[in-house]
């Protein structure tokens, strides 16, 4: 059998896998594992040691336990409900407001967290309660929890940012810089949808009542103060690493005791908050790691059997396509894979193939890592079986239907589409901070 084929058969067979329901960190480890042995014999255990020492010596990788534990402590003592009656409270009277707020919080959220699913689990519970009772459509204020839930893998601290400059060998601190102005870029684009949409048919995302509207400004200026904490955090962590006075690393240990303090400072960092915290970031920590162990290990047989050089050849000599259209098939499959994959399983199944092709194309890995993230989004709200469109049906009350979460995320999706051709066309939208940067 030629490498070619062998190279197939791994890839079907750990598709088939994950398929079937098996653990992703499982499915990919043991096909490279078993496609090792059968290779190479005893001497292809080296691959999955080596794939452990070089895990074990990349040293930003001690930024992933950081930035969860300051998401959890953020999440965990409340402070995103303090966020979202500050919004409730100044964003009131404009039409769409509240679901223009919603964006605004879920960018601090991402800004707190790095995870989608932590935007995700706040906006369900804390955001589309009050927007239903507030009168809004039901079927809009849902695709716009989904939609900006999605920016918690593109607005930094990006864990999924993380994992991609593990697998592509990139600047973690470069890729987080790429992610800020699209990151932003898209939540203006959505909060600029919801607007417009909204003064077209006012229905849709009613004003406050004049008595809820009616506050006093020192009552506004208290709860602005809310969403001055997360910044302020947020700047402590970033400004230093921005500036060149700390590394990444100890930029995330900023971040980490600049939340837990403000959790005790409020009075909310209680012995179970804390052991939640705690626990949570252990597990989720330690899942990252084996599918990055996993992820490592099946490239480094890709490699050996010589299939991302294979694939470039028929991609470029033997089929002629233009570079541009291999990256544009590249995208598509994410969005096909992302209708029934995660993130993280998107990325550590085809980065060993995309990232070695794409540098081979003479493709900025920075952006693309960008471009990956932002189609990974579309992935997320894509039906049938997109990864959003089930969180949200999980945490959604019984009034709202699978039509209705299935229908409120066309526009959104082609508001991202629109994000995504304009990076595709102006890759500075992304380069260009990081350029700045550490070009100083």
């Amino acid at each position: 059998m030629s490498y070619e084929m062998i190279a197939i058969f791994m890839f079907a067979s750990m598709m088939l896998m994950l398929m079937t329901g098996q653990r992703v960190f499982g499915a990919i480890g043991g096909v490279a594992a078993i496609a090792a042995l059968t290779l190479w014999g005893t001497g292809g255990s080296d691959i999955p040691f080596s794939a452990a020492m070089k895990l074990m010596k990349w040293y930003p990788l001690l930024t992933l336990p950081m930035f969860i534990f300051m998401g959890y402590v953020l999440s965990e003592s409340k402070i995103a409900d303090d966020l979202y009656k500050m919004f409730h409270v100044w964003m009131g009277p404009v039409s769409g407001g509240l679901a223009i707020g919603t964006i605004g919080l879920m960018v601090l959220v991402s800004a707190m967290n790095g995870l989608s699913v932590a935007g995700m689990a706040i906006g369900a519970t804390i955001a589309l309660p009050e927007l239903l009772r507030r009168g809004y459509d039901k079927r809009m204020v849902t695709g716009v929890i989904q939609a900006g839930s999605s920016l918690g893998i593109l607005v930094p601290p990006s864990v999924v940012l993380v994992l991609y400059a593990m697998i592509a060998r990139q600047p973690v601190g470069q890729l987080w810089l790429a992610g800020v102005v699209p990151g932003l870029m898209v939540a203006g684009m959505f909060i600029l949808y919801i607007y417009i949409r909204c003064r077209l048919q006012p229905d849709l995302g009613p004003v406050l009542s004049k008595d809820e509207r009616t506050v006093p400004m020192t009552e506004k200026l208290r709860l602005l103060s809310a969403g001055v904490l997360p910044i302020g955090i947020f700047a402590a962590m970033m400004v230093p690493f921005v500036n060149g006075w700390t590394s990444l690393v100890e930029s995330s240990a900023i971040g980490a005791m600049t939340a837990f303090a403000a959790a005790v400072l409020k009075g909310r960092m209680t012995r179970g908050v804390f052991e939640t915290c705690v626990r949570q970031t252990l597990a989720i920590s330690c899942m990252f790691m084996w599918i990055i162990l996993a992820a490592l290990g099946f490239g480094a047989v890709f490699d050996g059997l010589g299939a991302v050089k294979a694939i470039e050849n028929l991609f470029t000599e033997q089929l002629g396509l233009n570079p541009w259209v291999i990256l544009i098939l590249m995208q598509l499959s994410f969005l096909v894979m992302g209708t029934f994959l995660d993130d993280t399983a998107m990325l550590v199944i085809v980065a060993p193939l995309y990232v070695p092709l794409v540098q081979a194309l003479g493709f900025d890995l920075v952006w693309y890592g960008i471009l990956y993230t932002v189609t990974t989004q579309i992935a997320y709200m894509t039906p049938p079986f997109g990864y959003n469109l089930f969180l949200m049906r999980a945490m959604a009350p019984p009034e709202i239907t699978l039509r209705d979460i299935y229908g409120s995320i066309a526009p959104f999706v082609m508001v991202m589409l629109l994000a995504l051709a304009l990076l595709m066309v102006f890759p500075d939208i992304a380069l260009w901070l990081p350029d700045y940067v550490y070009g100083k």
